[in-house]
């Protein structure tokens, strides 16, 4: 699955149909929108299995819709298979990272390498917060936490 060029990323959240997947929309539609697409491996995934198979948060899909972006992903959780062929796996929050590095340690060739994906975020937003109790505004929030972050992310590894 890694390219050639060494340019493959997931977004992982909790479930996997909130903030990770607003994220691999918005990182899919910058690489498009910068002709680079197509040099990407681009994908989402889950921490947990709750959601497995689900479509986003309908809060999610209005607000990627209201910024013109669509996704048709669905919910699934990360395996194995991710840490050995993916090159940057980016997280949105603490205990995201926890269960990944500790899911990472039981692979053999894990390659990813796994951090937050605030870590970009020009106004140092280390955590997007998960909006799934919240409101439309904090889903708007995490859009804007994700362009942001997305765009630096893209410019450092273009």
């Amino acid at each position: 699955m890694a390219t050639p060029s060494g340019r493959s990323v997931l977004f992982v959240c909790l479930g996997n149909i909130c903030r990770s997947p607003i994220a691999e929309a918005v990182f899919r539609k910058m690489a498009t929108d910068n002709g680079v697409v197509g040099k990407w491996v681009i994908d989402s995934g889950a921490t947990s299995d709750w959601n497995t198979g689900s479509t986003p948060d309908a809060r999610g899909l209005a607000c990627l819709r209201k910024h013109v972006i669509e996704t048709d992903h669905r919910a699934r959780q990360v395996t194995k298979e991710d840490f050995m062929t993916f090159d940057h796996i980016l997280c949105m929050d603490e205990s995201n990272l926890r269960d990944l590095n500790k899911k990472a340690s039981s692979v053999k060739n894990s390659k990813a390498k796994i951090e937050l994906l605030g870590s970009f975020d020009p106004e140092k937003q280390l955590i997007i917060k998960d909006p799934y109790y919240g409101s439309d505004k904090d889903f708007e929030t995490v859009y804007e936490q994700c362009v942001r972050c997305c765009k630096a992310f893209l410019e450092q590894h273009s």
